[in-house]
């Protein structure tokens, strides 16, 4: 049987899209797949050394709300300064009581199961973001390193 190559793109920095790319890639490479993850554009924020992630209400209709409020709470209501700040920590909260793993916590599961990790150096350019920012154990590409690993994968997710 030969080996099976997973990929991802993780295109979104923000507290609840950063568990899937990290949940996906730790089981594929527990199961025994070559796993990439490549991260661009807001996807870059969960490479940074410092994990200061936030969950935004505004927009994400899907998210459960607590006591209700999607019932009786305006979606406009999401908007008022200091909601974000509220809904992160609940969000913190409910997954540190749920005994689910953080994200820092995902991610380095990722790099012992030797998931490889690359940034998108365009991006790094364009956000003018440090590389000393990001984590050490990442590899640095663009588009064509991407194709490379993704044109000799199983599955290719774009998240």
């Amino acid at each position: 049987m030969s080996e099976k190559n997973l990929t991802i793109i993780a295109s979104k920095g923000t507290l609840d899209w950063a568990y899937p790319p990290f949940i996906l890639s730790s089981t594929a490479a527990a199961l025994g797949y070559n796993v990439t993850i490549f991260f661009t554009f807001y996807g870059l924020q969960l490479l940074k050394k410092d994990l200061n992630l936030s969950v935004s209400p505004l927009g994400n209709p899907g998210m459960p709300m607590p006591m209700s409020m999607d019932k009786w709470f305006p979606v406009l209501g999401t908007a008022i300064p200091g909601m974000q700040t509220m809904m992160t920590g609940m969000m913190k909260n409910t997954i540190k009581s749920k005994g689910v793993a953080s994200v820092a916590e995902l991610r380095d599961l990722c790099l012992e199961a030797d998931v490889k990790m690359i940034g998108c150096q365009m991006t790094i350019d364009l956000f003018d973001m440090k590389h000393e920012d990001l984590i050490d154990e990442i590899d640095l590409g663009g588009a064509a390193t991407w194709l490379d690993q993704a044109s000799d994968s199983d599955i290719n997710l774009f998240i």
